[in-house]
């Protein structure tokens, strides 16, 4: 089962267009390997903070971009 955190970034992601595969690259990871953290089947150490920051990095360096 998703943990609570993860419905919150979910809904971030989607008001500021932020897909999985940005998420993804941010991370150095797979696009599929995020959905599985975000839909609860894995938990890795960490997870929580690392996409959190990956997503504030991106809406940062768009905003910087404008």
């Amino acid at each position: 089962m998703p943990e609570e955190w993860t419905g919150e970034l979910v809904g971030k992601m989607h008001n500021k267009k932020v897909t999985l595969q940005d998420l993804a690259t941010e991370i150095g990871c797979t696009k599929s390997y995020v959905s599985m953290i975000l839909n609860g089947g894995r938990h890795p150490a960490g997870c929580r903070e690392r996409l959190e920051k990956a997503f504030e990095t991106i809406v940062a360096n768009r905003a910087a971009a404008q």
